[in-house]
């Protein structure tokens, strides 16, 4: 029974969080979704580099994404 009143709370944070990210989202203008959804897809492929970064044991390569991890930065500080 005790299950039963927990799954209810987390469902009510979910769907609290839910409507707040939606509010948040119908306030943006055009341009600012662009740049988030921008922005989103690069921390993305900056978390893809980091990971095969930890991975990778070759020299060349390391340094091939440690340059891709550079850039990325860069794009991402560009965007704000």
């Amino acid at each position: 029974m005790a299950r039963g009143w927990e799954s209810k709370s987390v469902e009510a944070q979910q769907a609290e969080t839910f409507s707040e990210a939606s509010s948040t989202r119908a306030n943006l203008t055009k341009e600012e979704r662009s740049q988030r959804q921008q922005k989103e897809g690069l921390m993305l492929a900056r978390s893809r580099v980091s990971q095969q970064l930890e991975s990778t044991q070759d020299p060349r390569y390391r340094n091939m994404l440690m340059g891709a991890l550079a850039d990325l930065d860069a794009q991402i500080a560009k965007l704000g």
